[in-house]
């Protein structure tokens, strides 16, 4: 499955750079923050080509074309290109995830970044990897000596935008600087220890299912917003529900989640 994996990121990136800058048209999805270029239909159509090469028996839930359910036990998440705001921008933070549920929990996955050549991937149980080189979390226990990521997007839910800005405002006061590019790349730099950790309060399963595995085995903790493990268990009703992610080393994790709850009491 990892080999697979490795084909379906490289020959997604692949696309991505070949038509990088070259975008004409620009789709506006369900609201502002959310767009579809020809090049995400272009690189998901690629891998699902080869996952259904492989594995033509496994259900596959992409991003741009829904859910291929098979009735497997196991479920290909597949996100052809992550940051597509940024991709459309001629920003370079942009990336592809794939990653494989076996009844509902993450056991291979893989996140590339065709910009900077940097593939990463993980088993369940195996560690994590950049480039074949093992990588941790960051090991600094004290947020003001780390970077932190919280990304955030339009939101029509009442309250919500202002709960995540008092959130932002306690990390501002707490860390060394907060940064975003608003994409698997702040995913990729919390699991090789670049930022100290990352919030995403509004993501789908094709974000965060091969972050979360890939995370984990770097060392880190990985909870929704509520301090609650993430629950992968999704079906044909419920698969564009939204999910919450924060991702740290443990020690940071708690001292995060203790901000989280000061905002909750105010």
């Amino acid at each position: 499955m990892q080999q697979t994996i490795v084909n379906a990121l490289y020959s997604a990136g692949e696309i991505l750079k070949n038509s990088f800058g070259k975008i004409e048209h620009i789709v506006l999805k369900h609201d502002q923050s959310n767009v579809v270029t020809q090049a995400d239909l272009d690189a998901e159509a690629a891998i699902v080509a080869i996952i259904e090469r492989d594995y033509p028996n496994h259900s596959i839930i992409a991003e741009e074309t829904g859910y291929r359910n098979k009735n497997s036990p196991y479920t290909w998440i597949v996100d052809p290109l992550d940051g597509t705001s940024n991709f459309a921008s001629l920003i370079p933070w942009f990336g592809v995830i794939v990653a494989v549920l076996k009844d509902a929990e993450p056991i291979s996955a893989g996140m590339y970044l065709p910009f900077t050549d940097q593939l990463y991937l993980a088993e369940k149980g195996q560690g994590a990897f950049l480039n074949n080189k093992k990588i941790r979390v960051a090991e600094e226990d004290d947020l003001k000596k780390l970077l932190f990521s919280y990304c955030l997007d339009y939101s029509s839910q009442e309250g919500k935008t202002e709960f995540e800005a008092r959130i932002i405002s306690q990390l501002v006061k707490n860390c060394r600087n907060l940064r975003a590019t608003n994409s698997v790349t702040d995913f990729c730099y919390t699991a090789d220890g670049k930022l100290g950790g990352c919030i995403n309060q509004t993501t789908k399963i094709w974000d965060i299912a091969a972050p979360s595995l890939i995370i984990t085995e770097a060392g880190g903790k990985v909870t929704d917003i509520n301090n609650k493990p993430l629950d992968f268990n999704v079906n044909e009703n419920n698969y564009l529900d939204n999910f919450t992610i924060c991702a740290s080393n443990p020690q940071l994790h708690t001292m995060v989640m203790q901000l989280i709850d000061l905002v909750r009491m105010k």
